[in-house]
């Protein structure tokens, strides 16, 4: 239950030249782990996360969900890969305006193809891992950043997804509700078994991880040393 990037190099042409997105970009994250990758604008996360979420096709490298060669599958077969075993956290939490918080996960449910008896069931318990017991039939407007966070959070996890990958969990939430965010999804990481990627731009929290890369001009450079490494090296890269 991993996920895994080989190589992976990502180009597309921009006028009468070829930028390189991705430039020969190795990772591998275990279940029960969380890795956060951090960079500065117009370094690569963006293409990263969406190349590990099957969206985007490398140009050359292999991706592993699961132990699954994604090479492997059809647009057919990926569209169900992505549906069953991947949790994705877009940066804004996009709810539906007109459902509850029960019923944002009730929808996900169904389209993952759980039974309908387990689905509600499932919902409140996702809902109050998430710390938003007694707040299920609340539409979107009544609820503060962080719990729509919150929302998103559980909403990815519905299904039981192998790998979870998020964008930006913390970008439009001040310190104290960005703090705990990034200590809701380090906990869901080692209680579901997950393994979980977060690109973040935010510095603050990296201790909540298991994990730090810094990407540069496309490339990943792992701090096994700890994310106080990553800090400097993000700060270096923004100088």
């Amino acid at each position: 239950m991993s996920i895994s990037l080989r190589d992976i190099t990502l180009t597309y042409p921009d006028g009468d030249t070829t930028v390189t997105a991705l430039d020969h970009v190795s990772l591998e994250v275990a279940p029960g782990e969380l890795h956060a990758i951090v960079g500065p604008s117009g370094s690569g996360k963006s293409s990263l996360l969406a190349v590990a979420a099957t969206l985007i096709t490398p140009t050359s490298g292999r991706v592993r969900i699961d132990g699954t060669d994604t090479a492997a599958h059809s647009a057919a077969s990926l569209a169900r890969l992505r549906l069953n075993r991947i949790g994705i956290m877009f940066q804004q939490p996009n709810l539906l305006a007109s459902l509850t918080a029960i019923d944002q996960l009730l929808v996900t449910a169904h389209m993952r193809g759980q039974r309908p008896r387990d689905r509600r069931a499932a919902a409140r318990r996702l809902l109050a891992t998430v710390g938003l017991d007694g707040k299920e039939h609340r539409r979107p407007a009544a609820l503060s950043g962080g719990e729509r966070q919150r929302v998103n959070i559980a909403r990815a996890l519905a299904g039981d997804p192998a790998v979870l990958l998020v964008d930006e969990p913390t970008a439009a939430l001040d310190q104290e509700r960005g703090a705990q965010v990034m200590a809701l999804l380090a906990e869901v990481t080692h209680a579901h078994r997950l393994a979980t990627v977060v690109v973040t731009h935010d510095t603050e929290h990296l201790a909540r991880t298991d994990h730090v890369s810094v990407l540069r001009d496309g490339r990943l450079e792992c701090h096994p040393q700890g994310y106080g490494t990553a800090v400097a090296q993000h700060a270096g890269a923004r100088g």
